[in-house]
């Protein structure tokens, strides 16, 4: 039996995303026709509900940017040598220190100052949480994975805690925190581009997109050009190498974690200090976990989690645009898509990889042979 050929680097990065997702969306075709919908109506109003109108592409860059976020979060822990998929918890306690900073200091300090200490003790509160089961692993041998898991439960039941007894306004029924300051409040899009004379209509989207990206932009710049990185990622190909070479596993854990945690915990800045001006009980809403599916799409590259997080803030957009618009066609179909997309970006590329190694092999095989037969018959007529 012949070995599967290996995938060239710009193959796994480029073409597999791609390939995964035409089956994907071929499958979950396949599906809706079998329900008596149309494939190309619900395709084509999904992508216009996405990127047709500037109001929708403000709703998918804004889910976007908490994807980028957490899906930057699994993939620097997954460096790391760890999974973490505690990215939702880490959000939620990041989410905490932004809120508990715009509470207690909005009517205070003004926004050129209130803003930049939102985010750093948002980032700050998930790097703690984070770090917690990092050391528990390094140093108590307890699985990362368990932990996490865990931990997501305990920052939920911590912050529903805090909203109904400590938190929530005086005689309020709903559980929320009293509204923040105005110096804490982070500019929309929209406000800045009518700034600069650009009309644009209202939504969620805000200036922490900007901010996303610079981490994206930080954590490639950290992962693959500083001393830093290359450790970390050292230890995570081997760790016994690593720490043959004289770098030290434990602390890469634990710097992995805290640096994934911290990540996650900027979600607040799009959300709590964005969009809701206080806090919520749940304003993650699943993006820790959309995180895991966007990191492995984006084969946990900065500029792969950029381009799946547009992807999957495109199917929550045009997902909530066709449920409202095709006849018959609900919100769990959307999910089911989603479903099919992180089923054929996780578990099937390792099913479909080796077919596409192996086109790729067949087809450049021809132009490799046809390119040696020149060479030699080149260097026969020299020698004649």
């Amino acid at each position: 039996m012949s070995q599967p050929h290996p995938l060239p680097r710009w193959a796994d990065v480029l073409l597999m995303p791609v390939v995964n997702l035409a089956i994907a969306l071929l499958a979950a075709g396949l599906v809706v026709a079998l329900i008596g919908q149309s494939p190309r109506e619900v395709i084509v109003m999904l992508v216009q509900g996405a990127f047709g109108t500037p109001r929708g592409l403000s709703y998918t860059l804004y889910y976007a940017t908490s994807f980028i976020f957490t899906g930057l979060a699994v993939a620097v822990a997954f460096h790391g040598g760890l999974f973490n998929i505690g990215a939702e918890g880490q959000a939620i306690l990041g989410g905490l220190g932004t809120g508990l900073v715009a509470l207690w200091l909005s009517n205070r300090l003004p926004a050129p100052i209130l803003l930049p200490l939102m985010l750093l003790v948002g980032a700050f509160f998930g790097m703690v949480w984070a770090a917690v089961p990092a050391y528990l692993q390094a140093y108590r041998g307890s699985h990362v994975v368990i932990t996490t898991i865990m931990f997501n439960f305990l920052a939920s039941a911590l912050l529903g805690y805090l909203l109904v007894n400590t938190l929530r306004a005086p005689g309020g029924m709903s559980v929320e925190s009293v509204p923040f300051g105005p110096a804490a409040h982070l500019p929309g899009m929209h406000e800045m581009l009518a700034g600069l004379g650009v009309a644009w209509p209202s939504s969620p989207l805000n200036i922490s997109l900007f901010l996303a990206l610079i981490a994206a932009v930080g954590v490639y710049l950290l992962l693959w050009h500083s001393r830093a990185g290359y450790r970390l990622r050292a230890v995570g190909a081997s760790e016994g190498a690593a720490a043959y070479a004289g770098i030290h596993p434990k602390r890469q854990v634990i710097l992995a974690m805290g640096l994934s945690g911290a990540l996650a915990g900027m979600v607040g800045m799009n959300e709590i200090a964005g969009v809701n001006g206080k806090l919520l009980l749940d304003f993650v809403g699943g993006a820790g976990f959309t995180g895991i599916a966007v990191a492995v799409m984006g084969r946990n590259h900065p500029v792969g989690i950029v381009l799946a997080s547009l992807l999957f803030g495109a199917l929550f957009q045009g997902g909530a645009e066709v449920s409202m618009e095709v006849q018959g066609f609900s919100r769990d179909m959307v999910v089911m898509l989603q479903g099919f997309i992180v089923l054929f970006s996780g578990a099937m590329a390792y099913v479909i990889s080796p077919w596409v190694g192996t086109l790729i092999h067949w087809a450049t095989r021809k132009p490799r042979a046809a390119a040696s037969a020149e060479v030699a018959k080149a260097a026969g007529g020299t020698h004649g």
